[in-house]
């Protein structure tokens, strides 16, 4: 276990950059960061290529790969390099994921997000659709870095287990077409059918972002386009919930 009190020792010095950066300084990097002793358990649980592991003066290292870099600061240094207000006791660097598709999607069911930028949102999505049995999560548009502090302190360990793919909408539109998955939208249209009556049992569904709604782009390319019933007082959903509901019906489809 090495010990550092230097706030501008190098490996301080990142972690900082990780975790007030943008999505491009994680790429630059090849690593992300998580926070938190329960996040940590998930990511040794699920095998993640963690790199380095740093925890406060006084915080039980857990067994790590020997592989791994383990490191031990005081509390005062780690309220400095913590993306929370409240350190957890425990920071750990993984290797950033490759987050191109495949050629070709083998799953059967996808959850696409358009332009959520919310991180807790993207974060909670993630999380969900690991729950509810989707095959991956798509990111298309001005999506939150799904690598962010925030996401992934929100996918609660989903980000260790299911994956996540960044494409544009001409990107996406292609890999399906590839997949022979048909897409779906969450809008309304001359065709809207209601959730429980859309055909979701091999489908793409985008969510779009909660001011804009689903891409032109997308909602042209759409097969179907799904409504969620609710009250007509209500005109929309939180983007997360939306998401749950979508995921729910997608999971019961036979």
């Amino acid at each position: 276990m090495e010990w550092i009190t230097s706030r501008k020792n190098p490996l301080l010095t990142r972690i900082r950059k990780l975790a007030a950066g943008s999505g491009r300084d994680r790429r630059a990097a090849g690593e992300y960061l998580g926070d938190g002793r329960k996040l940590l358990e998930e990511a040794l649980k699920w095998h993640a290529p963690l790199t380095t592991v740093v925890v406060s003066e006084g915080v039980e290292l857990p067994n790590l790969p020997r592989e791994v870099r383990a490191v031990q600061v005081p509390r005062d240094v780690m309220e400095t390099i913590s993306p929370m207000k409240t350190p957890q006791g425990a920071l750990f660097l993984v290797r950033l994921p490759e987050t191109e598709p495949p050629e070709i999607l083998t799953g059967d069911r996808y959850l696409v997000l358009d332009g959520v930028q919310d991180p807790g949102n993207v974060g909670t999505i993630w999380r969900t659709a690991d729950a509810l049995g989707a095959d991956g999560l798509i990111l298309v548009g001005n999506c939150a870095d799904p690598y962010s502090p925030k996401v992934v302190r929100s996918s609660m360990g989903a980000c260790f287990r299911l994956p996540v793919y960044e494409t544009d909408a001409g990107g996406l539109c292609a890999l399906l077409e590839r997949s022979g998955i048909p897409l779906s939208a969450t809008a309304l249209r001359e065709d809207t059918v209601s959730l429980e009556q859309a055909r979701l049992d091999r489908a793409a569904v985008v969510i779009g972002s909660e001011g804009s709604g689903v891409s032109p782009e997308l909602l042209s390319r759409s097969v179907q386009t799904i409504k969620i019933p609710m009250r007509e007082r209500c005109e929309s959903l939180n983007a997360a919930a939306a998401a749950a509901i979508v995921l729910w019906e997608m999971a019961r489809n036979p």
